[in-house]
């Protein structure tokens, strides 16, 4: 039985060209899903090696995401554009929002064809909203701008949130990181807002340097970026308070304190700077 399982899954690598390893299914191995395959269960896995705070980065990484797109429905935002969707994880980005907001609508975008093969957990709307799938990349913000899924489904004329959570540490400075986000916030509707977070050696930069060399070796590509550099994404943007901040600092709940408080969220751990803005 299990000869047959590996087969099955060497023809789905085959298929799909999944030989190297892909950031939406490396997270959702953090995470402790099962979307992934033997070469994102290797990379996770020498990751971990290089940096153990790997999977304790997504989960704080997760709930941040949960806490912004709750905060930005609550001021009124009922349009989201969600790029770097990853692996579907109840609850998604539209479960938290339409608790808030049941009418937001919301477009998630990947580009990892498993992804798409997921997205109907992502399409289960409430009747009062509606969401929608793209298979896209952040590499042609202009495609997604233009797409019949956007189109349809939001009104740029309007305030948008634009959440791009843990993906641009997977953009190396040749990929123009800083131009693709600019021409996305260029087209948004004033009252817009940006939900960003990026992974940081600020904090432990041996064990990042590590990381980001066994990940390159096992085919993947990323560069991580300082507080700074990181600002420098919400350039032109009001900061929400209190700005650019670790996540578990960031209007924290409950739960997300107990975990400051029994350790298992610390600088060192989580690794990410987060931040939300708000197109003037």
């Amino acid at each position: 039985m299990s000869d047959q399982s590996d087969d099955t899954e060497v023809d789905m690598v085959e298929r799909l060209n999944l030989g190297v390893p892909h950031g939406a299914r490396v997270y959702d191995y953090f995470l402790g899903g099962k979307t992934n395959f033997a070469p994102d269960r290797a990379a996770a896995e020498h990751l971990l090696e290089a940096f153990p705070g790997f999977r304790t980065a997504a989960q704080s990484n997760r709930m941040w995401m949960h806490r912004a797109a709750r905060y930005v429905a609550e001021q009124g935002i009922t349009q989201f554009l969600d790029i770097g969707t990853g692996i579907p994880t109840s609850p998604n980005l539209h479960e938290v929002v339409q608790e808030v907001v049941p009418e937001a609508n919301v477009v998630y975008v990947d580009n990892d064809p498993i992804v798409l093969a997921h997205s109907r957990a992502l399409l289960v709307s409430n009747p009062q909203g509606r969401t929608a799938y793209l298979e896209a990349d952040i590499s042609d913000p202009q495609a997604i701008l233009d797409s019949e899924e956007v189109r349809e489904v939001l009104d740029l004329s309007k305030p948008v949130a634009l959440s791009i959570v843990g993906v641009f540490h997977y953009l190396p400075d040749e990929a123009k990181p800083y131009e693709l986000l600019q021409e996305l916030v260029d087209a948004l509707a004033p009252g817009s807002y940006l939900l960003f977070s990026h992974c940081t050696p600020d904090f432990a930069p041996e064990m990042w340097e590590q990381a980001i060399q066994v990940y390159k070796a096992d085919g993947g590509d990323a560069q991580v970026r300082s507080r700074e550099e990181i600002e420098r994404f919400f350039a032109g943007l009001e900061l929400v308070e209190p700005g650019v901040e670790v996540p578990y600092r960031w209007h924290p709940d409950a739960e997300t304190e107990r975990l400051v408080d029994n350790g298992t969220f610390n600088d060192i751990s989580c690794s990410l700077w987060v931040g939300v803005g708000k197109k003037p």
